[in-house]
């Protein structure tokens, strides 16, 4: 079960994102395809076949992104959160081998197209959690357990 939390900005994206698929590139898609389905014969139309397909993809988003919306809970940065790893922040860890890794603990849904964005149900978040700076993190993974300390915390101040 994934967390259904996300940050500001990530549901910002998400709702521009609908709002492009289902304002601009459905319309024109659906055009390509009626355009397509006129010219006759559609087992053999390339243009009608690849369209359509395009369109159950954008349908398909569309529904996603609508459900997700609908259920997400947006955490916007708090004062409070100063000093400690929660949701939201840039955290910088490194390891026994002196490894540097810097990323930000968000939601699910906005990981993807990001290697610097790690999702809060991530063995390596939940290890970080409510922890400060200088505090170690055992983190179990499928390949074994590393200890990693808390270099800086930050939060992106909205």
């Amino acid at each position: 079960m994934r967390t259904p939390l996300i940050t500001r900005e990530g549901f910002e994206a998400l709702k521009k994102e609908l709002d492009y698929l289902w304002r601009e590139e459905r319309p024109e898609v659906t055009k390509k395809v009626s355009w397509a389905a006129s010219l006759g014969d559609r087992s053999e139309n390339a243009d009608y076949q690849y369209n359509k397909k395009r369109l159950r993809e954008i349908d398909r988003r569309v529904r996603y992104l609508r459900k997700s919306i609908e259920h997400l809970k947006v955490v916007d940065y708090h004062p409070q959160q100063e000093g400690k790893v929660f949701f939201g922040a840039w955290v910088e860890v490194e390891n026994e081998d002196g490894d540097i890794k810097r990323f930000r603990i968000v939601g699910y849904d906005e990981i993807f197209d990001r290697n610097d964005y790690i999702s809060i149900d991530s063995p390596m978040a939940r290890a970080l959690l409510k922890k400060e700076v200088d505090d170690e993190a055992l983190v179990k993974t499928d390949m074994g357990s590393k200890v990693w300390m808390i270099n800086s915390i930050e939060y992106p101040k909205n």
